[in-house]
């Protein structure tokens, strides 16, 4: 049995947020495999790739789902990555042990490894399963951050992103560190949609840590399991280089009807926003002043910051949000921002 089990199961019950999975493949690879002009491909060869039968590598799938089952929380969510080699048999797994699956995604690859003996078609994509712990199940989805990511378009299940390469690969004396490093873009992705700043998120097949090093930057914690000495060392060397993101970057776009609710009185009479401040449109056509209860007050008119703002446009509504501007480091900023501040230093 493989070491992540054993790992696992000393991690307490409901204790995890998010399981991003990339086990071996079982690649199945017979002798080694060149490209036409003779030279050697980079395969997986390594022997914790390497299982006796499709019954051993089952039993292997199931031992380390079922513990993943126990330690996630009700709320969690499971992703697991995987190429047709193994991917059927996962799923099969998932499914049979109570996990609910939300989607199979498509990782295309924009520079896929070509078929070199040329008797079939190019493995392009590898597919991620998305599940959680039950049909009823409530689980993070940051649907309009996703839709924000994607250009104001609902994001959908083929993600297209290039293999690992350039300064991000791994290398050590110009060989891979890891064959199968995934990109961190991936990573990207799937903690931004899934997860939330604070989340526990543990990647039980670690390798050289990019679910470490992605999580740091968005502000996640994480739990790394990994066996191989070298692929720990360059994962905590990667780990410690990464840089988090400034925590007012965190700050997401969220859905209509998660987001909570904040009137621009509220930031009025904590402060956030003074009465007295002035506030102007971005091109400085009308500047009003704030009043106490959070009316705005200018030469054309009063109202709200959305009444006004409409009003003032000959519109039949306005985001008053987006709409007034204030003055912030020497430059207009939409007073949004005030209120993502306000709702980053109030929120649990």
């Amino acid at each position: 049995m493989r070491d992540c089990v054993a790992a696992m199961k000393a991690l307490p019950a409901a204790s995890i947020d998010c399981i991003f999975a990339d086990p071996p493949y079982n690649l199945q690879l017979g002798g080694d495999l060149a490209r036409p002009d003779g030279s050697h491909v980079d395969a997986v060869t390594d022997d914790w790739d390497k299982f006796d039968s499709f019954a051993v590598y089952d039993r292997f799938t199931r031992a380390w789902l079922k513990e993943a089952r126990r330690i996630l929380k009700p709320t969690g969510t499971l992703w697991v990555i995987g190429s047709y080699h193994n991917i059927f048999r996962v799923g099969t797994a998932v499914q049979d042990l109570g996990f609910w699956i939300l989607n199979d995604i498509v990782w295309r690859k924009a520079n896929p490894m070509p078929n070199f003996k040329g008797t079939r078609f190019t493995n392009a994509h590898e597919t991620l399963i998305w599940a959680s712990m039950g049909e009823k199940a409530r689980y993070t989805f940051n649907y309009r951050s996703m839709k924000t990511l994607n250009d104001e378009l609902q994001m959908r299940s083929d993600w297209e992103f290039p293999i690992c390469g350039g300064p991000e690969r791994l290398k050590q004396d110009g060989v891979k560190v890891h064959p199968t490093q995934k990109p961190e873009a991936l990573l990207y992705r799937v903690l931004l949609a899934t997860t939330k700043p604070g989340d526990v998120v543990l990647d039980p097949f670690f390798g050289t840590g990019t679910t470490g090093a992605v999580a740091k930057r968005l502000g996640r914690r994480w739990i790394g399991i990994e066996r191989e000495p070298n692929y720990i060392a360059a994962a905590e060397a990667r780990i410690a280089a990464a840089l988090p993101l400034d925590e007012s970057l965190l700050v997401t776009m969220q859905a209509g009807k998660s987001a909570p609710k904040v009137s621009f009185g509220t930031l009025v009479e904590t402060g956030y926003m003074p009465a007295g401040a002035t506030l102007t449109d971005a091109k400085r056509r009308w500047s009003v002043t704030v009043r106490a209860d959070g009316s705005l007050h200018g030469a054309e008119g009063e109202g709200s910051i959305h009444k006004l703002g409409a009003t003032l446009q000959g519109a039949p509504s306005c985001n008053g949000w987006t709409f007034w501007h204030h003055e912030a480091e020497g430059k207009l900023q939409p007073i949004d921002t005030i209120r993502q501040k306000y709702l980053l230093a109030t929120q649990p």
